[in-house]
């Protein structure tokens, strides 16, 4: 009753403890929505990360086990003690376990669904049978188990789809990769047999759906249901890939952006009548009504979308850019607690006006092996409009640490995408831990058709006269360019160069460096035929790494420090998002090289090139304080050489590498018959950077360790070597090839391609990148310098000799 005695229905709770389940950048995000709810009172996070745990306020960590060999009756006793209101699971594996069922028991709602719901993830050959079942558009498929593996073998051996393509899927949960996409026949049987008969993923490959490749823009749709109405968030794009471009390795999800502006309201209308609502009265006519948040890939076929995958949680990173959406007045407890208690349509979710954008930042190695417990700093304070929401962090002391392989996300929330993906990246910049690695392209995609489109709608409002467009020349074009790469090229800056660039030239101040007294080195280079590897396989984001490296290795072998770089990029018809990957990958190389890109060209000239080929050129500065200036001139007889190994062929001899791939009947897709993995394939493998050795070498450099150094590049050792002495001087060296291993890579192009042990060392790096002249006296302190610096492989390979010219010990070895 009320103040006057009249009968009313009883206030809603406000004082909710609610118990969210899960350790990622996901559950961080969950939590900040959730904290903002005046109805909860308190948000306990089982485990938690680092990010969590300094929350405060009403949200704090609780160690409890729960899952795998724990099971979940501890946590289920622990929370009905701590008078938990609410659940919500995170990741899909406790979904799929059952907690649904495990805390309804218990009297204690779960936002998720049952453990028969949850199956939608678990089970892909069933949700594809549920699918036709209830005509929801999706590929063709058949599903076979671990028993049928030859009836599967023939039925892809049978081209069965009209694309000559089809797709490999393990059915049950596989950590996000149990989907193969083969290119061939032949790969998709290699590809069968990985995931019915050598287990790559366990369990989960005890069935296989084999189904239709589908071609198209992907979406990610995420939507609430109560089991009856089903309510969708902006649609989401997110990139799996590692690489920029989409290149690499799938990975969890290196970032994401919503609205995706693909996503038309004519394309959301389809998406929802055809295949969300469907889905929704086929579980509740199956007699599982759905109940939780309904995850939904989507690709937008040429016939319209057709679903992907159902997941049955909140997608991560598409949740961290979703919950930036969501404005003030959506109450996210609330909006869970209506689909628990079957009353979605009570509530309404309400939006923020623009997009948002998460970008991923993971551990040095990721998706492979990485290191954890590896110290991180992060920018108090972050521009306005930046959240950073941890995933794999902790915090050991007072000291925040990472502690898994995508460690943090950086959001940001604008009026427009382009300032919410500068943003985003301006928040990059305010991270640090060692081996921090991120894509530089996040929405790539969208911003360049954002770009065509402003240039096509531009054009259409021209008068018929001629313009510098209707020449070939897209200025608009050039403009979207410069607009992408302004953050990467941001992240370069250093002392004396600002990396801002679009003006007419870039300054740096040498004084602002700690130069006293200087001498500047130059030095200008290319990539030579490697970019037609590049060209051909598609990956452009690792040449532009080789074109800062070619120079500024250079310039290290003088004992200069780069300070700046300038590239100069050509073509016939500007592709945004092929020449954003490249100067993305200049970029990259110029961090790693610790000089700022502060200026460049890019020149789109038509007729000039052929189709969509391009060419690079690029240009480093570097200066060396005058007594540190190398080659030395007190090199003698008698003097050590070192050698620090190569991260492959680096960027020379790629016309002779190329033609003995063609001699070999190899494609760039074919597998690196060099290389250990079947997985690697040729392009990939000749496509490794070239390695960027300034860090190394500075150390030693201003010890006065060194005396000269030989950067090792076309010419291989016979033309390079030389180079460090004085003409007149009568020295040379003499090279122990037995002193280490021959890379597999060489004695597969020896083999290959016929070639003689001289011609190789006289046309390629044979493994070994640079040389160093270091007194014979100070070689421990040299290593022990070169070691400590990271080049753990630094190795003696030689001496300086009294006769000019190169000298092999143990060249047979080679054969």
């Amino acid at each position: 009753m009320d103040g006057n005695g009249i009968t009313v229905f009883p206030s809603p709770a406000t004082s909710l403890v609610v118990l969210l389940l899960g350790a990622g950048g996901r559950e961080h995000a969950l939590a900040y929505k959730l904290a903002q709810s005046a109805r909860v009172s308190k948000i306990l996070v089982c485990p938690g990360n680092g990010g969590t745990a300094l929350m405060g306020g009403k949200v704090s960590n609780v160690d409890i086990p729960w899952g795998g060999k724990a099971g979940y009756d501890g946590v289920v006793s622990w929370a009905r003690d701590q008078s938990v209101d609410l659940v919500v699971p995170g990741p899909e594996q406790p979904l799929v376990d059952g907690v649904e069922g495990l805390f309804r028991k218990a009297g204690i709602p779960v936002f998720g669904p049952t453990p028969a719901a949850a199956l939608l993830e678990g089970s892909k050959s069933l949700s594809k049978s549920f699918m036709a079942r209830h005509s929801i558009p999706t590929a063709h498929f058949r599903s076979f188990t671990s028993g049928q593996y030859a009836e599967a073998a023939s039925y892809v051996q049978s081209n069965p789809f009209p694309s000559g393509r089809c797709v490999i899927k393990a059915s049950g949960l596989a950590a996000g990769k149990g989907v193969l996409i083969p290119t061939s026949t032949d790969e998709a049987l290699e590809a069968l047999k990985s995931v019915m008969l050598d287990k790559e993923f366990g369990d989960a490959g005890d069935e296989v759906v084999v189904e239709e490749y589908l071609t198209g823009p992907e979406i990610s749709v995420l939507a609430f249901s109560d089991g009856y109405t089903i309510v969708p968030l902006p649609a989401a794009q997110d990139h799996k890939r590692i690489g920029e471009g989409d290149t690499g390795p799938n990975t969890g999800g290196m970032g994401a952006y919503a609205p995706a502006p693909v996503a038309t309201p004519e394309v959301m209308e389809r998406v929802i009548k055809e295949s969300l609502e469907p889905t929704i009265r086929g579980m509740r006519k199956d007699g599982f009504p759905f109940v939780g948040m309904l995850f939904t890939g989507f690709m937008l076929t040429a016939d319209g979308p057709k679903v992907l995958e159902y997941n049955v949680r909140f997608g991560d990173p598409e949740t961290q850019a979703l919950m930036l959406l969501l404005d003030d007045k959506t109450d996210l407890a609330e909006v869970m607690l209506a689909c628990v208690e079957r009353r979605l349509d009570s509530v309404e979710l309400g939006y923020r006006e623009g997009y948002a954008v998460s970008v991923v930042l993971a551990s040095g190695g990721y998706p492979g092996k990485y290191p954890k417990g590896v110290p991180m700093t992060i920018n108090p304070s972050m521009p306005q409009g930046v959240h950073v929401f941890h995933a794999g962090t902790a915090v050991k002391g007072d000291q925040g640490v990472t502690d898994g392989g995508r460690v943090l996300a950086v959001c940001a929330a604008a009026s427009t995408l382009r300032q919410a993906v500068d943003l985003a990246y301006q928040g990059v910049t305010g991270v640090e831990f060692e081996g921090k690695t991120f894509r530089r392209d996040i929405a790539y995609r969208a911003l360049a058709a954002e770009s065509e489109s402003s240039a096509s709608g531009a054009s259409k409002q021209q008068p018929a006269g001629l313009t510098y467009a209707a020449a070939g020349v897209s200025v608009d074009a050039g403009n979207a360019l410069v607009d992408a790469i302004k953050p990467v090229v941001k992240a370069t800056r250093r002392p004396g160069a600002d990396s801002v660039i679009g003006g007419f030239g870039g300054a740096f101040d040498l004084a602002v460096a700690g130069f006293r007294d200087p001498i500047l080195v130059s030095g200008t280079d290319g990539v030579g035929t490697k970019l037609r590897v590049a060209l051909t396989y598609g990956k452009h984001s690792t040449v532009g790494i080789d074109l800062v490296a070619m120079s500024v290795n250079d310039l290290i072998v003088q004992g200069a420090e780069p300070l700046y770089f300038l590239d100069y990029y050509a073509c016939s018809k500007l592709d945004v998002a092929v020449a954003a990957d490249v100067i993305t990958g200049i970029a990259e190389g110029c961090l790693d090289a610790g000089c700022a890109l502060i200026g460049g060209e890019t020149a789109e000239m038509p007729g000039m090139y052929h189709a969509d080929d391009y060419d690079l050129a690029g240009f480093a500065v570097g200066a060396v304080e005058r007594h540190l200036l190398l080659p030395r001139p007190d090199i003698t007889a008698g003097d050590v050489l070192l050698a620090l190994p190569a991260s492959g062929p680096h960027s020379n001899g790629f016309s002779l590498i190329r033609k003995i791939v063609t001699l070999a009947n190899l494609s760039l897709d074919s597998p690196a018959p060099w290389d250990k993995s079947p997985a690697v394939t040729v392009g990939d493998s000749l496509l490794t950077p070239t390695k960027i050795y300034i860090k190394q070498l500075l150390p030693g450099i201003r010890q006065g360790l060194f005396k000269g150094m030989s950067h090792i590049t076309g010419g291989g050792f016979t033309e390079n070597i030389p180079r460090i002495f004085d003409p007149s001087g009568g020295l040379g060296v003499k090279l122990d090839l037995a002193s280490y291993d021959l890379p597999a890579i060489w004695r597969w192009m020896m083999q290959a391609g016929n070639v003689e042990p001289v011609e190789l060392a006289r046309t390629f790096n044979c493994g070994v990148g640079m040389i160093i002249v270091v007194g014979k006296e100070q070689a421990e302190a040299a290593l022990k310098s070169l070691r400590d610096n990271g080049e753990k492989e630094a190795f003696v390979i030689g001496e300086v000799v009294a006769k000019p010219g190169v000298e092999y010990v143990n060249m047979d070895r080679w054969n």
